[in-house]
Protein backbone atom coordinates (compact mmCIF):
# COMPACT_ATOMS: atom_id res chain seq x y z
CA UNK A 1 0.00 0.00 0.00
CA UNK A 2 1.07 3.53 -0.87
CA UNK A 3 1.76 6.45 1.54
CA UNK A 4 -1.76 7.11 3.71
CA UNK A 5 -3.52 10.35 4.48
CA UNK A 6 -6.66 10.19 6.70
CA UNK A 7 -9.62 12.58 6.58
CA UNK A 8 -10.95 12.95 10.33
CA UNK A 9 -13.30 14.95 11.85
CA UNK A 10 -17.00 15.38 13.59
CA UNK A 11 -19.74 14.48 11.89
CA UNK A 12 -21.35 16.14 9.35
CA UNK A 13 -18.85 18.49 8.22
CA UNK A 14 -18.01 17.63 4.73
CA UNK A 15 -15.33 14.97 5.01
CA UNK A 16 -16.98 12.83 2.65
CA UNK A 17 -17.25 15.21 0.03
CA UNK A 18 -13.64 16.48 0.71
CA UNK A 19 -12.52 12.75 0.31
CA UNK A 20 -14.39 12.60 -3.34
CA UNK A 21 -13.21 16.00 -4.32
CA UNK A 22 -9.48 15.04 -3.86
CA UNK A 23 -10.02 10.93 -5.37
CA UNK A 24 -11.62 12.66 -8.66
CA UNK A 25 -14.50 10.48 -8.71
CA UNK A 26 -17.78 9.75 -6.53
CA UNK A 27 -16.77 7.21 -3.84
CA UNK A 28 -18.27 7.94 -0.46
CA UNK A 29 -21.35 8.57 0.24
CA UNK A 30 -22.16 12.40 0.40
CA UNK A 31 -25.62 13.11 2.91
CA UNK A 32 -26.77 15.73 5.15
CA UNK A 33 -27.87 13.21 7.30
CA UNK A 34 -24.55 12.93 9.95
CA UNK A 35 -23.03 9.86 10.84
CA UNK A 36 -23.43 8.17 7.26
CA UNK A 37 -19.66 7.19 6.76
CA UNK A 38 -18.96 4.17 9.15
CA UNK A 39 -16.29 1.99 7.83
CA UNK A 40 -12.85 3.26 6.92
CA UNK A 41 -12.96 3.90 3.23
CA UNK A 42 -9.89 3.66 1.16
CA UNK A 43 -9.45 5.12 -2.17
CA UNK A 44 -5.48 4.58 -4.16
CA UNK A 45 -5.45 8.00 -5.47
CA UNK A 46 -3.02 9.94 -7.85
CA UNK A 47 -2.57 13.67 -7.04
CA UNK A 48 -0.08 15.82 -10.05
CA UNK A 49 1.75 12.26 -10.33
CA UNK A 50 2.26 11.19 -7.02
CA UNK A 51 0.38 8.46 -5.83
CA UNK A 52 -1.08 7.95 -2.53
CA UNK A 53 -3.65 5.72 -0.16
CA UNK A 54 -7.05 8.72 0.63
CA UNK A 55 -8.99 7.17 3.88
CA UNK A 56 -12.48 8.86 4.51
CA UNK A 57 -13.29 8.18 8.59
CA UNK A 58 -16.72 8.30 10.27
CA UNK A 59 -17.34 11.59 12.27
CA UNK A 60 -15.86 11.30 15.67
CA UNK A 61 -18.76 11.59 18.47
CA UNK A 62 -22.27 10.85 18.77
CA UNK A 63 -24.76 11.57 16.57
CA UNK A 64 -28.74 11.99 17.17
CA UNK A 65 -30.35 8.74 18.01
CA UNK A 66 -27.04 7.16 19.23
CA UNK A 67 -25.72 6.14 22.71
CA UNK A 68 -22.11 5.65 23.81
CA UNK A 69 -22.38 2.04 23.98
CA UNK A 70 -24.00 2.03 20.42
CA UNK A 71 -22.08 -1.09 19.44
CA UNK A 72 -22.15 0.45 15.92
CA UNK A 73 -21.01 3.74 16.85
CA UNK A 74 -18.51 2.26 18.76
CA UNK A 75 -17.12 0.35 16.37
CA UNK A 76 -16.94 3.49 13.68
CA UNK A 77 -15.16 5.27 16.51
CA UNK A 78 -12.34 2.33 16.40
CA UNK A 79 -12.16 2.41 12.81
CA UNK A 80 -11.13 6.11 12.99
CA UNK A 81 -8.51 5.38 15.65
CA UNK A 82 -6.97 2.78 13.35
CA UNK A 83 -6.62 5.30 10.64
CA UNK A 84 -5.39 7.53 12.54
CA UNK A 85 -2.33 5.11 13.44
CA UNK A 86 -1.52 3.93 10.35
CA UNK A 87 -1.85 7.67 8.92
CA UNK A 88 1.23 9.56 7.73
CA UNK A 89 -0.36 12.86 7.57
CA UNK A 90 -3.76 13.97 8.86
CA UNK A 91 -6.40 16.29 7.33
CA UNK A 92 -8.68 17.60 10.10
CA UNK A 93 -12.03 18.76 8.73
CA UNK A 94 -14.10 21.15 10.33
CA UNK A 95 -16.81 23.76 9.48
CA UNK A 96 -16.39 27.42 9.02
CA UNK A 97 -19.80 28.12 9.49
CA UNK A 98 -20.17 26.35 12.50
CA UNK A 99 -16.70 28.40 13.98
CA UNK A 100 -14.89 26.25 16.66
CA UNK A 101 -16.97 23.63 18.83
CA UNK A 102 -16.33 22.09 21.80
CA UNK A 103 -15.72 18.90 19.76
CA UNK A 104 -13.49 20.02 17.15
CA UNK A 105 -11.31 20.70 20.30
CA UNK A 106 -11.59 16.84 21.16
CA UNK A 107 -10.68 15.64 18.29
CA UNK A 108 -7.61 18.03 17.93
CA UNK A 109 -6.64 16.92 21.41
CA UNK A 110 -6.68 13.37 20.17
CA UNK A 111 -4.75 14.03 17.29
CA UNK A 112 -2.17 16.41 19.09
CA UNK A 113 -1.58 13.06 21.48
CA UNK A 114 -0.90 10.86 18.31
CA UNK A 115 1.77 13.28 17.49
CA UNK A 116 0.49 13.00 13.65
CA UNK A 117 1.21 15.74 11.09
CA UNK A 118 -1.72 17.55 10.81
CA UNK A 119 -3.80 20.08 8.25
CA UNK A 120 -6.49 21.94 9.45
CA UNK A 121 -8.98 21.90 6.29
CA UNK A 122 -11.75 24.67 7.12
CA UNK A 123 -14.26 23.27 4.74
CA UNK A 124 -17.60 25.19 2.86
CA UNK A 125 -15.22 28.67 3.13
CA UNK A 126 -17.28 29.20 -0.57
CA UNK A 127 -16.73 32.67 -0.50
CA UNK A 128 -13.69 35.17 0.31
CA UNK A 129 -15.93 36.40 3.35
CA UNK A 130 -16.10 32.66 4.48
CA UNK A 131 -12.32 32.29 4.03
CA UNK A 132 -11.56 35.20 6.61
CA UNK A 133 -13.47 33.00 9.29
CA UNK A 134 -10.92 30.22 8.94
CA UNK A 135 -8.66 32.53 11.09
CA UNK A 136 -10.53 31.89 14.26
CA UNK A 137 -9.41 27.76 13.78
CA UNK A 138 -5.83 28.76 14.81
CA UNK A 139 -6.94 28.20 18.75
CA UNK A 140 -7.05 24.26 18.00
CA UNK A 141 -3.26 24.41 17.90
CA UNK A 142 -2.20 23.28 14.25
CA UNK A 143 -0.18 26.20 12.45
CA UNK A 144 -1.22 24.79 8.99
CA UNK A 145 -4.95 26.17 8.50
CA UNK A 146 -6.16 25.53 4.69
CA UNK A 147 -10.17 27.42 3.94
CA UNK A 148 -11.40 24.93 1.58
CA UNK A 149 -14.53 24.19 -0.13
CA UNK A 150 -15.45 20.78 -1.33
CA UNK A 151 -18.44 21.48 -2.94
CA UNK A 152 -17.12 24.63 -5.44
CA UNK A 153 -13.63 22.93 -5.64
CA UNK A 154 -11.70 26.10 -3.52
CA UNK A 155 -8.20 26.09 -1.67
CA UNK A 156 -7.97 21.93 -2.52
CA UNK A 157 -4.73 22.44 -4.50
CA UNK A 158 -2.43 24.66 -1.48
CA UNK A 159 -4.43 21.67 0.88
CA UNK A 160 -3.02 18.79 -1.19
CA UNK A 161 0.80 20.55 -2.22
CA UNK A 162 1.26 20.49 1.59
CA UNK A 163 0.10 17.23 2.70
CA UNK A 164 2.10 15.45 -0.08
CA UNK A 165 5.17 17.74 1.33
CA UNK A 166 4.97 15.90 4.47
CA UNK A 167 4.75 12.53 2.79
CA UNK A 168 8.09 10.88 2.43
CA UNK A 169 10.30 10.43 -0.93
CA UNK A 170 8.13 9.23 -3.79
CA UNK A 171 10.16 6.81 -4.93
CA UNK A 172 9.07 3.74 -2.81
CA UNK A 173 5.31 4.64 -3.84
CA UNK A 174 6.24 5.11 -7.75
CA UNK A 175 7.71 1.23 -7.44
CA UNK A 176 5.02 0.16 -5.48
CA UNK A 177 2.47 1.79 -8.32
CA UNK A 178 4.15 0.01 -10.69
CA UNK A 179 3.94 -3.21 -10.01
CA UNK A 180 1.16 -5.47 -10.80
CA UNK A 181 -1.89 -4.10 -9.92
CA UNK A 182 -3.73 -5.63 -7.40
CA UNK A 183 -7.14 -8.28 -7.99
CA UNK A 184 -10.34 -6.73 -6.80
CA UNK A 185 -13.15 -8.64 -5.33
CA UNK A 186 -16.49 -7.44 -4.47
CA UNK A 187 -17.89 -9.05 -1.69
CA UNK A 188 -21.89 -9.14 -2.05
CA UNK A 189 -24.69 -10.45 -0.77
CA UNK A 190 -28.09 -9.49 1.38
CA UNK A 191 -27.68 -7.97 4.24
CA UNK A 192 -26.39 -9.74 7.27
CA UNK A 193 -24.86 -13.02 5.99
CA UNK A 194 -21.49 -12.15 7.06
CA UNK A 195 -19.86 -10.56 4.36
CA UNK A 196 -18.40 -7.86 6.71
CA UNK A 197 -17.12 -11.00 9.16
CA UNK A 198 -15.80 -12.70 5.67
CA UNK A 199 -13.18 -9.86 4.86
CA UNK A 200 -12.20 -9.40 8.70
CA UNK A 201 -11.35 -12.96 8.98
CA UNK A 202 -9.48 -13.10 5.08
CA UNK A 203 -7.55 -10.35 6.04
CA UNK A 204 -6.87 -11.29 9.98
CA UNK A 205 -8.31 -7.56 11.60
CA UNK A 206 -11.04 -5.84 12.69
CA UNK A 207 -10.84 -4.04 9.38
CA UNK A 208 -14.54 -2.88 8.62
CA UNK A 209 -17.68 -3.18 11.38
CA UNK A 210 -19.40 -6.09 12.11
CA UNK A 211 -22.96 -6.23 13.83
CA UNK A 212 -26.03 -8.19 13.58
CA UNK A 213 -27.59 -5.09 12.70
CA UNK A 214 -28.63 -5.76 8.87
CA UNK A 215 -27.42 -1.97 6.46
CA UNK A 216 -24.60 -1.59 9.33
CA UNK A 217 -22.09 -1.42 5.63
CA UNK A 218 -23.02 1.90 3.93
CA UNK A 219 -20.08 2.64 2.03
CA UNK A 220 -18.00 -0.20 -1.04
CA UNK A 221 -15.51 -0.03 1.59
CA UNK A 222 -11.95 -0.84 -0.26
CA UNK A 223 -9.65 -3.32 2.17
CA UNK A 224 -5.94 -4.05 0.80
CA UNK A 225 -4.59 -7.36 1.52
CA UNK A 226 -1.74 -9.04 0.46
CA UNK A 227 -1.60 -13.04 0.50
CA UNK A 228 2.29 -15.30 0.07
CA UNK A 229 1.99 -18.22 -1.74
CA UNK A 230 5.41 -20.22 -2.71
CA UNK A 231 7.01 -17.18 -2.10
CA UNK A 232 5.04 -15.08 -4.19
CA UNK A 233 3.11 -12.29 -3.38
CA UNK A 234 -0.13 -11.49 -4.27
CA UNK A 235 -2.45 -7.99 -4.09
CA UNK A 236 -5.49 -7.91 -3.82
CA UNK A 237 -8.24 -5.65 -2.92
CA UNK A 238 -11.52 -6.83 -0.73
CA UNK A 239 -14.64 -4.45 -1.71
CA UNK A 240 -17.10 -4.81 1.42
CA UNK A 241 -20.31 -3.21 0.11
CA UNK A 242 -24.03 -2.96 1.53
CA UNK A 243 -26.60 -5.95 1.42
CA UNK A 244 -28.66 -5.70 -1.60
CA UNK A 245 -32.64 -5.20 -0.59
CA UNK A 246 -35.43 -5.66 -2.66
CA UNK A 247 -36.46 -2.18 -3.76
CA UNK A 248 -39.20 -1.72 -2.45
CA UNK A 249 -37.48 -2.26 1.56
CA UNK A 250 -35.10 0.64 0.34
CA UNK A 251 -36.33 3.36 2.70
CA UNK A 252 -33.82 6.23 2.75
CA UNK A 253 -31.61 8.16 0.45
CA UNK A 254 -28.86 6.70 1.82
CA UNK A 255 -29.61 3.43 1.53
CA UNK A 256 -30.97 3.81 -2.00
CA UNK A 257 -27.26 5.16 -2.65
CA UNK A 258 -25.05 2.25 -0.33
CA UNK A 259 -27.35 -0.25 -3.03
CA UNK A 260 -25.84 2.07 -5.84
CA UNK A 261 -21.91 1.82 -4.25
CA UNK A 262 -22.36 -2.02 -4.54
CA UNK A 263 -23.76 -2.25 -8.46
CA UNK A 264 -20.82 0.11 -8.83
CA UNK A 265 -18.38 -2.46 -7.11
CA UNK A 266 -19.89 -5.07 -8.96
CA UNK A 267 -19.32 -3.37 -12.52
CA UNK A 268 -15.67 -2.25 -11.26
CA UNK A 269 -14.30 -5.35 -9.57
CA UNK A 270 -12.32 -8.07 -11.56
CA UNK A 271 -14.26 -11.60 -9.54
CA UNK A 272 -17.62 -11.39 -7.38
CA UNK A 273 -17.79 -13.19 -4.42
CA UNK A 274 -21.13 -13.93 -3.63
CA UNK A 275 -21.90 -14.60 0.00
CA UNK A 276 -24.75 -17.00 1.05
CA UNK A 277 -26.26 -18.24 4.38
CA UNK A 278 -26.55 -21.53 4.90
CA UNK A 279 -29.06 -21.23 7.42
CA UNK A 280 -31.29 -19.77 5.36
CA UNK A 281 -30.97 -21.30 2.29
CA UNK A 282 -31.73 -19.81 -1.42
CA UNK A 283 -34.00 -16.83 -1.29
CA UNK A 284 -35.17 -14.49 -4.04
CA UNK A 285 -32.90 -11.60 -2.94
CA UNK A 286 -30.26 -13.52 -3.74
CA UNK A 287 -31.48 -14.44 -7.37
CA UNK A 288 -31.76 -10.49 -7.75
CA UNK A 289 -28.04 -10.06 -6.79
CA UNK A 290 -27.00 -13.18 -9.60
CA UNK A 291 -28.76 -10.98 -11.78
CA UNK A 292 -26.60 -8.35 -11.23
CA UNK A 293 -23.35 -10.21 -11.79
CA UNK A 294 -24.86 -11.99 -14.85
CA UNK A 295 -25.50 -8.05 -16.51
CA UNK A 296 -22.12 -7.24 -15.32
CA UNK A 297 -20.96 -10.26 -16.47
CA UNK A 298 -18.58 -10.81 -14.12
CA UNK A 299 -16.17 -13.43 -12.66
CA UNK A 300 -18.05 -15.31 -9.46
CA UNK A 301 -17.43 -17.47 -6.67
CA UNK A 302 -20.25 -18.49 -4.64
CA UNK A 303 -19.56 -18.13 -1.01
CA UNK A 304 -21.85 -20.28 1.56
CA UNK A 305 -21.28 -18.84 4.95
CA UNK A 306 -22.28 -19.47 8.15
CA UNK A 307 -21.59 -23.26 7.42
CA UNK A 308 -21.12 -24.13 11.05
CA UNK A 309 -24.29 -22.95 12.02
CA UNK A 310 -26.19 -25.05 9.87
CA UNK A 311 -24.14 -28.43 10.36
CA UNK A 312 -22.63 -27.66 14.02
CA UNK A 313 -19.21 -29.74 14.33
CA UNK A 314 -19.06 -29.94 10.84
CA UNK A 315 -15.19 -29.42 11.09
CA UNK A 316 -14.81 -31.65 13.76
CA UNK A 317 -16.20 -34.02 11.93
CA UNK A 318 -18.43 -35.62 15.32
CA UNK A 319 -21.87 -34.83 13.27
CA UNK A 320 -23.50 -37.29 11.07
CA UNK A 321 -24.64 -35.06 8.03
CA UNK A 322 -27.71 -37.94 7.33
CA UNK A 323 -28.87 -37.18 10.89
CA UNK A 324 -28.49 -33.47 9.86
CA UNK A 325 -30.66 -34.05 6.81
CA UNK A 326 -33.51 -35.61 8.91
CA UNK A 327 -33.35 -32.62 10.94
CA UNK A 328 -33.53 -30.04 8.40
CA UNK A 329 -36.51 -32.08 6.72
CA UNK A 330 -38.68 -32.08 10.31
CA UNK A 331 -37.73 -28.44 10.10
CA UNK A 332 -39.98 -27.55 6.93
CA UNK A 333 -36.68 -27.34 4.85
CA UNK A 334 -37.65 -28.25 0.95
CA UNK A 335 -33.96 -30.17 0.89
CA UNK A 336 -32.56 -32.23 3.41
CA UNK A 337 -28.23 -31.80 3.89
CA UNK A 338 -26.54 -34.87 3.07
CA UNK A 339 -22.85 -33.61 2.38
CA UNK A 340 -21.23 -30.63 1.27
CA UNK A 341 -21.56 -32.00 -2.29
CA UNK A 342 -25.35 -32.26 -2.43
CA UNK A 343 -25.91 -28.84 -0.75
CA UNK A 344 -23.00 -27.55 -3.55
CA UNK A 345 -25.73 -29.27 -6.03
CA UNK A 346 -28.76 -27.57 -4.67
CA UNK A 347 -26.80 -24.38 -4.80
CA UNK A 348 -26.36 -24.88 -8.24
CA UNK A 349 -29.69 -25.78 -9.11
CA UNK A 350 -31.29 -22.69 -7.72
CA UNK A 351 -28.93 -20.62 -9.19
CA UNK A 352 -28.86 -22.34 -12.68
CA UNK A 353 -27.39 -19.07 -14.36
CA UNK A 354 -24.66 -18.97 -12.15
CA UNK A 355 -23.45 -22.79 -12.89
CA UNK A 356 -20.30 -21.59 -14.01
CA UNK A 357 -19.17 -20.27 -10.26
CA UNK A 358 -17.49 -22.68 -8.12
CA UNK A 359 -19.14 -22.96 -4.19
CA UNK A 360 -17.32 -22.87 -1.58
CA UNK A 361 -18.74 -23.67 2.29
CA UNK A 362 -17.12 -21.21 4.92
CA UNK A 363 -17.26 -20.36 8.31
CA UNK A 364 -16.32 -16.54 8.95
CA UNK A 365 -16.17 -17.13 13.06
CA UNK A 366 -14.36 -20.48 12.72
CA UNK A 367 -11.94 -19.65 9.92
CA UNK A 368 -13.25 -22.93 8.03
CA UNK A 369 -12.54 -23.18 4.37
CA UNK A 370 -11.30 -20.23 4.31
CA UNK A 371 -7.87 -21.48 2.25
CA UNK A 372 -10.15 -23.25 0.08
CA UNK A 373 -11.53 -19.88 -0.67
CA UNK A 374 -8.00 -17.93 -1.33
CA UNK A 375 -7.75 -20.62 -3.58
CA UNK A 376 -10.70 -21.20 -5.91
CA UNK A 377 -9.98 -16.93 -5.84
CA UNK A 378 -6.03 -17.57 -7.35
CA UNK A 379 -7.52 -20.26 -9.56
CA UNK A 380 -10.57 -18.30 -10.76
CA UNK A 381 -7.96 -15.09 -11.48
CA UNK A 382 -5.45 -17.68 -13.35
CA UNK A 383 -8.95 -18.43 -15.86
CA UNK A 384 -9.43 -14.65 -16.12
CA UNK A 385 -5.83 -14.03 -17.46
CA UNK A 386 -6.00 -17.22 -19.92
CA UNK A 387 -5.14 -16.37 -23.27
CA UNK A 388 -6.33 -18.86 -25.90
CA UNK A 389 -4.03 -19.10 -29.48
CA UNK A 390 -6.53 -18.51 -32.19
CA UNK A 391 -5.48 -21.71 -34.18
CA UNK A 392 -6.63 -23.90 -31.26
CA UNK A 393 -9.71 -21.87 -30.48
CA UNK A 394 -10.88 -22.64 -34.15
CA UNK A 395 -9.80 -26.07 -33.81
CA UNK A 396 -12.25 -26.69 -30.52
CA UNK A 397 -15.26 -24.43 -32.38
CA UNK A 398 -14.47 -26.67 -35.28
CA UNK A 399 -15.01 -30.16 -33.12
CA UNK A 400 -18.27 -28.77 -31.36
CA UNK A 401 -20.05 -27.56 -34.69
CA UNK A 402 -18.67 -31.11 -36.29
CA UNK A 403 -20.84 -33.10 -33.26
CA UNK A 404 -23.59 -30.74 -33.53
CA UNK A 405 -24.99 -28.75 -36.05
CA UNK A 406 -26.92 -25.48 -35.59
CA UNK A 407 -30.26 -25.75 -36.79
CA UNK A 408 -31.46 -24.08 -39.87
CA UNK A 409 -34.03 -21.67 -39.59
CA UNK A 410 -36.36 -20.10 -42.34
CA UNK A 411 -34.28 -21.84 -45.04
CA UNK A 412 -30.92 -20.54 -44.15
CA UNK A 413 -28.01 -22.60 -42.40
CA UNK A 414 -25.69 -20.84 -39.95
CA UNK A 415 -22.02 -20.75 -41.54
CA UNK A 416 -19.01 -20.25 -38.88
CA UNK A 417 -15.97 -18.90 -40.84
CA UNK A 418 -13.50 -18.75 -37.80
CA UNK A 419 -12.97 -16.88 -34.30
CA UNK A 420 -10.86 -15.35 -32.38
CA UNK A 421 -10.44 -13.88 -28.54
CA UNK A 422 -10.70 -10.18 -28.20
CA UNK A 423 -10.61 -9.75 -24.59
CA UNK A 424 -9.81 -11.65 -21.59
CA UNK A 425 -11.85 -10.49 -18.48
CA UNK A 426 -14.60 -10.95 -19.12
CA UNK A 427 -12.98 -13.81 -22.08
CA UNK A 428 -14.65 -12.29 -24.93
CA UNK A 429 -14.71 -14.19 -28.60
CA UNK A 430 -15.49 -12.58 -32.05
CA UNK A 431 -17.11 -15.40 -34.01
CA UNK A 432 -17.83 -14.78 -37.51
CA UNK A 433 -20.85 -15.87 -39.60
CA UNK A 434 -22.26 -15.39 -42.57
CA UNK A 435 -25.63 -14.03 -40.35
CA UNK A 436 -25.93 -13.26 -37.05
CA UNK A 437 -29.48 -13.48 -36.61
CA UNK A 438 -29.13 -17.60 -37.44
CA UNK A 439 -27.48 -17.81 -33.92
CA UNK A 440 -29.70 -18.89 -31.62
CA UNK A 441 -30.18 -18.89 -27.71
CA UNK A 442 -29.96 -22.54 -27.44
CA UNK A 443 -26.56 -22.88 -29.49
CA UNK A 444 -24.85 -20.02 -28.05
CA UNK A 445 -25.48 -22.04 -24.39
CA UNK A 446 -23.99 -25.35 -26.34
CA UNK A 447 -20.95 -23.40 -27.66
CA UNK A 448 -20.21 -21.81 -24.24
CA UNK A 449 -20.32 -25.28 -23.05
CA UNK A 450 -17.80 -26.80 -25.25
CA UNK A 451 -15.71 -23.93 -24.64
CA UNK A 452 -15.71 -24.32 -20.54
CA UNK A 453 -14.99 -27.94 -21.50
CA UNK A 454 -11.45 -27.06 -23.87
CA UNK A 455 -10.79 -24.38 -22.05
CA UNK A 456 -11.72 -24.66 -18.23
CA UNK A 457 -12.86 -20.64 -17.47
CA UNK A 458 -14.58 -22.18 -14.20
CA UNK A 459 -16.21 -18.81 -12.56
CA UNK A 460 -15.76 -17.36 -15.56
CA UNK A 461 -18.99 -15.66 -17.51
CA UNK A 462 -18.01 -16.61 -21.44
CA UNK A 463 -19.09 -14.02 -23.61
CA UNK A 464 -19.67 -14.55 -27.58
CA UNK A 465 -19.84 -12.06 -30.03
CA UNK A 466 -20.80 -12.80 -33.50
CA UNK A 467 -20.16 -10.55 -37.16
CA UNK A 468 -21.15 -10.88 -40.54
CA UNK A 469 -19.19 -11.28 -43.22
CA UNK A 470 -19.86 -9.05 -45.60
CA UNK A 471 -18.98 -10.92 -48.54
CA UNK A 472 -20.62 -13.96 -47.28
CA UNK A 473 -24.26 -12.51 -46.43
CA UNK A 474 -26.88 -14.02 -47.87
CA UNK A 475 -29.20 -12.32 -50.60
CA UNK A 476 -32.36 -12.18 -50.17
CA UNK A 477 -34.33 -13.27 -53.14
CA UNK A 478 -37.04 -11.48 -54.80
CA UNK A 479 -40.25 -13.24 -55.70
CA UNK A 480 -40.52 -12.81 -59.11
CA UNK A 481 -43.55 -11.17 -60.55
CA UNK A 482 -46.72 -13.35 -61.49
CA UNK A 483 -47.48 -14.07 -65.25
CA UNK A 484 -50.08 -12.18 -66.76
Amino acid sequence: MSDLIAIVGRPNVGKSALFNRIAGRRIAIVHDEPGVTRDRVMAEVEWHGRPFTLVDTGGIGLVHGEKARDVIARAAFEQVELAIEAALVVILVVNVRDGVVPLDKEVAAKLRRAGKTTLVAVNKADNDRDEIGAAEFSELGFAKIFPVSAIHQRGIDGLMDAALAALPAAAAANADAAAEPALKLAVVGRPNVGKSSLINALTHSERVIVSPTPGTTRDAVDVPFEVETEGVRQKYILIDTAGVRRERRVDNSVEFFSVKRTEESIDRCDIVVFVLDAEAGILMQDKKVADKIIEARRACILVVNKWDLAVPGLEAGRRDLRAASREKRREGQDKPLASLAEFGQWVRERLFFLDYAPVIFTSATSGFHLDRLLESIRYVASQLRQKVPTAILNRALNDAIERRQPVSASGHRLKFFYATQVRQAPPTFLLFVNRTDLLSDQYRKYLTQEMRRAFGYEGCAIVLVTRAREKTIEPVRKRRPGKG
